[in-house]
């Protein structure tokens, strides 16, 4: 770990990646995927792609996977998190829509084009909307 002239340690020691000079903690995706196939409903099929995403992006899952469905009428959906060892996999669904709600952070480097072609394989949305943010 880098430490200061005074030997204290550096404010950004725990940010892993570096790009264009910059220190990031972290990076964030978030994806929203429209009018989904029938496996959105499916709380097995949701279980089933989040714990097979965690290997498929190289983390590390930390603990067991919560996962619900919840709601009425035009809320009703299913809630899951997935604790990482490097941060949080978290989904929401909203059943009437057969919308899909995703955010992915970790700390430690993924590739967001994995996630996608997962989101694509399992869920087979008409459309699919990312953000990514780089966190400082």
């Amino acid at each position: 770990m880098s430490k200061t002239a005074d030997g204290l340690v550096a404010r950004d020691a725990y940010k892993r990646t570096e790009i264009n000079g910059g220190k990031y903690y972290g990076k964030h995706l978030m994806v929203t995927a429209i009018a989904c196939n029938d496996n959105l409903l499916d709380l097995n099929a949701v279980s089933r792609f989040i714990t097979e995403m965690v290997p498929r992006i190289d983390m590390v899952p930390y603990g067991d996977l919560v996962i619900a469905r919840f709601g009425e009428g035009i809320e009703e959906g299913i809630s899951a998190v997935q604790l990482i060892v490097t941060s949080a996999i978290t989904i929401h669904t909203n059943d009437m829509m057969r919308d899909l709600y995703l955010d992915v952070f970790s700390c430690k480097w993924f590739e967001e084009e994995t996630v996608i072609s997962m989101i694509k394989e399992f869920f087979a949305p008409e459309e699919i909307k990312e953000t990514t943010i780089l966190r400082r």
